[in-house]
């Protein structure tokens, strides 16, 4: 590997298009990763999806920057937020994008958080 080669990213690069089942239930995930030109809205230059869906398909995690994410700014009023954001169950923050290798390490640590939670590993 070149030393000016991103490890991290190779390694997001390479799961585009998996799919993998996480669990004995039949919980699985999926890579949705591309590289785009960098615009303002993904400066990284990516466009990306990493998802963690229960058996029956269902998302139960999702990493992305397909959208914006609205924000409440005062009572009433929202502003548009940044693209990089997390769905957990029937929520959606904000995600502060550092890297792909970081990403990697949250999506990681989130699909643990939810299989603990539901049962399905230990």
């Amino acid at each position: 590997m070149t030393p000016d080669r991103d490890a991290g990213l190779d390694t997001l690069l390479d799961l585009h298009g998996q799919t993998l089942f996480v669990d004995d239930v039949g919980d699985w995930v999926k890579f949705v990763v591309r590289r785009i030109e960098a615009t303002p809205e993904r400066p990284h230059g990516l466009s990306y999806s990493l998802t963690l869906h229960a058996p029956d398909g269902a998302r139960l995690v999702g990493f992305d920057n397909a959208h914006a994410v609205r924000k409440r700014k005062r009572r009433g009023t929202w502003r548009r937020g940044k693209h990089d954001h997390l769905h957990r169950l029937r929520t959606i923050q904000p995600y502060e994008y550092q890297d792909a290798a970081t990403l990697l390490e949250d999506f990681w640590k989130e699909v643990d958080a939810v299989l603990k939670e539901g049962g399905s590993i230990p």
